[in-house]
C-alpha cells in the first residue's frame, strides 16, 4: 500500500489485516475515485506473483490531468513501465505500468472528446 501511494498517486481510505498482518481488504482512492484491493482468497482470488506471472484483468484508472508527470512520478518510484504515454486514436492518453504483484496498471487521461459515433468512426467500425 506504501508502495501503491509513492508510485501511483493513490491515497490510503481503510486497511484491514487479520492477526497475521496479511492484507484482508483495503481502499485506496484516485482523484476521487475508490479502488478496492483485498489480499488473496483460498482458491479463487490470486495475484499474479502466486501464478508464474499470468495476469487476467488490467486496472483501468482515468487520470484528470497531466498524465506525464504521473508517469514521471511513477517511473521514479519503481514499477515498470510496460508503454509510455501515447496518444490513443480514440481520444485519450495513456500508458501501462505493472506493480511489485504484476499486476498492470493502465493510467489514461481523456485530450479529445467523441461522442459514440466519432469514436467508432475513428476506430473503423463505422
Amino acid at each position: 500500500m506504501d508502495w501503491l501511494e509513492a508510485a501511483f498517486g493513490l491515497t490510503r481510505l481503510i486497511e484491514v489485516r487479520d492477526k497475521s498482518g496479511a492484507l484482508v481488504h483495503a481502499e485506496m482512492q484516485h482523484d476521487g475515485c475508490s479502488i478496492v484491493i483485498d489480499g488473496e482468497w483460498e482458491d479463487f482470488v490470486s495475484s499474479p506473483a502466486s501464478l508464474k506471472g499470468e495476469t487476467t484483468q488490467i486496472i483501468y484508472v482515468q487520470v484528470e490531468r497531466d498524465l506525464d508527470a504521473h508517469c514521471r512520478k511513477a517511473r521514479r518510484n519503481g514499477p515498470e513501465i510496460l508503454s509510455e504515454p501515447e496518444e490513443q486514436y480514440y481520444g485519450n492518453r495513456l500508458y501501462r505500468a505493472k506493480d511489485t504483484e504484476g499486476h498492470i496498471w493502465t493510467f489514461s487521461q481523456a485530450v479529445k472528446i467523441f461522442g459514440r459515433e466519432g469514436a467508432e468512426q475513428a476506430g473503423g467500425s463505422t
